[in-house]
């Protein structure tokens, strides 16, 4: 019997059993769904965050307290000290080719207006803080230097805190309360969606100097600086490790624009791989309920495998039919599980703010290891029935 006639009696067989061969399908087509929509998600937010970090120039750094070693996961000794505002102005004095330098400060709190609530994250920078991180403004103004020398409680909101403390009014000019302090609004922005801080239209943003007052913080996480050309980051980081180490010895770190990139694609592209990996479980699963489907079919089937082989089918043919049957099974599978996880990846991207970008090699990878499974899962059914005697299959009842 060729290979033909062999996968035409396979097709027959699974076509026999139509709701039984899709229930044995359906583990296959969630873990080839599961391991495309979780590979979008994972590589979607890798090239969303990329794609920041690159559009805010060649020419940032972020110089954080502590000595890191292989990354910002890897820290080798906790910082004995913090940075402070003082040290950020320290570097904009005596620091050549410089366009901003920003001290950073974060906390969250909530934030009131009348009956009014909404959990933010807030932000402290001085006024370069829109030149490292620029933002549109809708309405108003961002704070002035003036205003961060004399910690005055102003603000300027993200959109989504805007529209949910502000509904269907302008927030300019009105009041809110942060952390139990009165702060009045100047100004709020444009939606940006999800960033490397989490969600942005969530922050509000106010002076790196009322923050440390109103929150009672003497220090700062991380100044950012912003070199004036790309081509003389390497001599800005020597001059301002020049200025540091006096103060703190080695116990700060600069991160180059290059290593923050190279950094953060290492680390979600090894989430991205754990969730294929995690994903792909569900496969094993599906493998594992083919070979019990398999099983039983062999049993059901004992007396037609006795026939066939007393009218002279090969160890082969048997062995090569259920094979095919098991493969087709995950094939099959494979196949609906691939339309069924690039059109959610597709409707997750188009309808959600969560980014998705569907990769080819996660697709080829979750068909053929689809196939495989088939394959892997299928070969000991059928070679248990191709081993049965054809004596005892024709007697068995």
């Amino acid at each position: 019997m060729n290979l033909k006639e062999s996968v035409r009696i396979a097709l027959r067989a699974l076509a026999a059993n139509k709701a039984r061969s899709l229930l044995t399908m359906l583990g296959v087509i969630i873990g080839v769904a599961a391991v495309i929509l979780l590979v979008a998600i994972g590589t979607g937010v890798q090239d969303e965050v990329t794609g920041q970090i690159e559009g805010l120039g060649s020419n940032l750094m972020f110089i954080v307290p502590g000595q890191y070693g292989g990354g910002m996961g890897g820290e080798q000794s906790p910082p004995s000290r913090m940075f402070t505002v003082e040290d950020a102005d320290l570097l904009a004095r005596r620091v050549d080719g410089l366009d901003a330098v920003v001290p950073v400060l974060q906390s969250s709190t909530t934030a009131k207006v009348g009956n009014r609530s909404l959990r933010v994250m807030v932000a402290g920078a001085n006024e370069k803080g829109t030149v490292v991180f620029p933002n549109t403004l809708v309405e108003g103004r961002n704070y002035r230097r003036s205003e961060v020398d004399a910690a005055s409680r102003v603000v300027v909101l993200g959109s989504t805190a805007a529209e949910t403390l502000f509904p269907n009014r302008d927030p300019v000019g009105e009041k809110i309360t942060l952390n139990g302090q009165r702060f009045t609004v100047i100004g709020y922005y444009k939606p940006l969606g999800g960033g490397l801080a989490g969600d942005q239209d969530s922050q509000v943003y106010i002076p790196v100097t009322t923050m440390q007052r109103v929150f009672s913080i003497d220090y700062i996480s991380t100044i950012v600086v912003k070199a004036a050309d790309a081509d003389r980051i390497e001599r800005v980081k020597l001059d301002i490790k020049r200025v540091l180490t006096p103060r703190y010895g080695k116990e700060f770190t600069i991160f180059t624009q290059e290593q923050t990139l190279g950094l953060l694609s290492d680390l979600l592209g090894t989430l991205t791989y754990m969730l294929a990996g995690i994903a792909g479980i569900s496969l094993l699963v599906g493998g594992i309920g083919i070979m019990n489907i398999m099983l039983v079919s062999v049993s059901e089937r004992t007396r037609e495998i006795g026939i066939r082989k007393a009218v002279g089918a090969r160890t082969y043919d048997i062995l090569s039919q259920f094979v095919i049957e098991a493969v087709g099974l995950s094939v099959l599978g494979g196949l609906v599980g691939i339309a069924i996880g690039w059109g959610g990846s597709w409707l997750m991207g188009s309808y959600t703010p969560v980014p998705t970008a569907v990769t080819p090699w996660a697709v080829s990878m979750a068909f053929f290891f689809a196939a495989g499974v088939g394959v892997f899962f299928g070969v000991y059914p059928a070679w248990k029935a191709s081993q049965l005697d054809p004596i005892d299959a024709l007697r068995y009842e």
